[in-house]
């Protein structure tokens, strides 16, 4: 265990089967907190993260749902009810991660309605509702973090539909800081750059590629998930009950 900052604490973290949720999942849980593993599709690498977490003796489980409907959402949290109650006697939770995200590598004038719909459903939509529908389970003093994007910071014309529904989580994030502050509950975004994920693979794997992405970085390399999940972890404990409604850029200097 790194510490015991988040010991008796509930974060739930979406999108954490694999990649930078999987990353937050496994520091939340080393700082003592119970972490519900959301996945979508992926029950195997979910239940992979949950043994890695309880091999370290942290405390983890895995809960599945499609989050890109409102139906999806409702489904999601009935089932973290059960589970919270029965292994706590409350569905009460302190710390809401929204990693869970889809991307895509179209241009402007290739992107269908189709595509743009299910990006905005998927990075937008399910974020949003899940934090309305989540109001009345996030104790006072609570956490909200969203996983954003440098490229709300970083021109990228190229996946432009990808970029607004970041861009939309920064201004979600900014209001519901002020909304939620009375209550104690900080609410920030985490702009990671380039990360060492399957998403990236096929770029990254080959050495040009790697290379000219880590000649974006200042500090002349690619992000791993831990670097994000060290950040997340930060404003998730004590330690950053100060900070709120802060676009938190963690691309490791690129493109400065």
């Amino acid at each position: 265990m790194i510490s015991n900052r988040l010991a008796g604490k509930v974060a739930v973290v979406t999108g954490a089967s694999r990649g930078i949720g999987k990353g937050i999942a496994l520091r939340l849980a080393a700082e003592g907190a119970l972490v519900a593993v959301h996945y979508g599709m992926r029950r195997d690498a979910a239940e992979e993260t949950v043994s890695m977490i309880e091999a370290a003796v942290g405390k983890a489980f895995a809960i599945g749902a499609n989050l890109d409907t409102l139906d999806g959402v409702g489904l999601f949290l009935e089932g973290l009810d059960e589970e919270l109650i029965l292994r706590l006697g409350s569905n009460q939770f302190d710390i809401l991660v929204n990693n869970a995200g889809i991307g895509t590598s179209s241009p402007l004038e290739e992107t269908t309605e189709e595509e743009f719909d299910k990006l905005i459903a998927v990075n937008v939509k399910a974020p949003f509702f899940l934090v309305q529908q989540s109001l009345g389970r996030v104790r006072n003093g609570g956490r909200i973090i969203h996983i954003s994007s440098g490229v709300t910071r970083i021109a990228f014309p190229h996946i432009m539909a990808y970029n607004l529904t970041k861009g939309a989580l920064n201004t979600f994030t900014l209001h519901l800081a002020q909304l939620l502050g009375p209550r104690g509950i900080t609410v920030n975004a985490v702009m990671p750059g380039i990360v060492d994920t399957d998403i990236n693979a096929s770029w990254l794997h080959t050495p040009e590629g790697r290379k000219n992405a880590e000649e974006m970085s200042a500090l002349g390399r690619v992000g791993e998930p831990s670097d994000i999940a060290d950040i997340v972890a930060f404003v998730a404990s004590p330690d950053g009950r100060w900070v709120t409604g802060q676009m938190l850029d963690a691309t490791g200097g690129s493109h400065l």
